[in-house]
């Protein structure tokens, strides 16, 4: 996650004062770094008293960043996406897509949450998903044991109309569900 840092007093002065920088990082080093906008900020604006506030005009990060998010609260968010899997990325996408909230989310615990992801990215033969995963239903047995003879004759398409409704594809070739 990386975050710019402006200066908010000399933002309003006319001058665009920040830096850069990627978290997480150490505590004292972040403290040192918002000063070191402030002092530019202040020296920029050539002013007597201390510049104190900040914000954040851009953000590289795969998560939503406000301007006035607490830069401390992004640090530690930051930190607790470093651990996550492509697996738990996903999860979070999908939440995300669904309407939960991406910080709640975090904070409480994506192990906390129970949603099925199916990736079928790698495949490449079919164009429609929902069919890709009717047939890894099948193949899974989730519909029963269902005789190889038989099953020619399933239609993968109405089942996979029928999956539209509970399943949503939140990203290309992504198919997740929340329960």
């Amino acid at each position: 996650m990386r975050i710019y840092i402006t200066d908010l007093e000399a933002y309003n002065n006319g001058h665009l004062v920040g830096e850069w920088y990627e978290l997480p990082m150490n505590g004292d080093l972040l403290a040192e770094s918002i000063e070191n906008v402030c002092y530019a900020g202040k020296k920029a604006c050539q002013s007597e008293h201390y510049h104190e506030e900040v914000f954040i005009t851009d953000y590289e990060a795969v998560i939503y960043i406000g301007e006035y998010d607490d830069i401390y609260k992004l640090n530690e968010v930051a930190e607790i996406l470093e651990e996550y899997s492509e697996e738990d990325f996903l999860k979070l996408k999908l939440l995300s897509h669904e309407g939960y909230k991406e910080r709640e989310v975090i904070d409480i615990g994506i192990d906390n949450y129970d949603v099925s992801i199916y990736d079928f990215r790698s495949n490449k033969s079919f164009t429609d998903t929902f069919e890709l995963l009717a047939m890894k239903f099948v193949d899974d047995g989730l519909y029963g044991e269902i005789p190889k003879s038989l099953e020619f004759y399933l239609d993968y398409e109405k089942m996979a109309r029928d999956l539209r409704m509970d399943y949503c594809e939140f990203e290309s070739n992504i198919i997740g569900r929340v329960f």
